[in-house]
């Protein structure tokens, strides 16, 4: 009797373990690495899709962004960084090229959306209700 329950125990194992696998069965194909855009091009790239008065380097264009998340993780609004007289300072304008407002305010949104995302949704909302974006 032992004998036969050892037996049938094998073979039910056996048998459990060849339902597991088809014999064929291909290992899972590895996730493709999804190619990662640096901050910096991802705010580049639309910056460079924004017309200038003039020509900034990219490097020009490098300094906003952590200094806008710096004010706004500060608590300060789009107005006072944008405020050339007594506020940030921080409008995008060079010694020798300029943005208008709404390509001003493009910008500032590029850069907060790549450089501070958390702030995405005040600074849209200040935008918005100020009727600039």
């Amino acid at each position: 009797m032992r004998r036969t329950t050892i037996l049938l125990t094998v073979c039910l194992l056996a048998s459990l373990t060849a339902c597991g696998s088809s014999g064929d069965d291909k290992p899972a194909a590895k996730p493709s690495p999804s190619k990662t855009v640096s901050k910096e091009d991802q705010y580049l790239k639309a910056a460079h899709e924004i017309t200038f008065n003039g020509t900034p380097s990219d490097g020009a264009l490098l300094i906003f962004p952590k200094e806008w998340c710096k004010a706004l993780d500060s608590g300060h609004s789009v107005e006072w960084m944008f405020d050339m007289f007594g506020g940030g300072q921080l409008y995008p304008i060079g010694q020798e090229w300029g943005t208008k407002k709404e390509d001003a305010n493009a910008l500032l949104v590029a850069g907060v959306k790549a450089y501070c995302p958390e702030h995405s949704d005040a600074v849209l909302e200040e935008l918005r209700a100020s009727g600039d974006y």
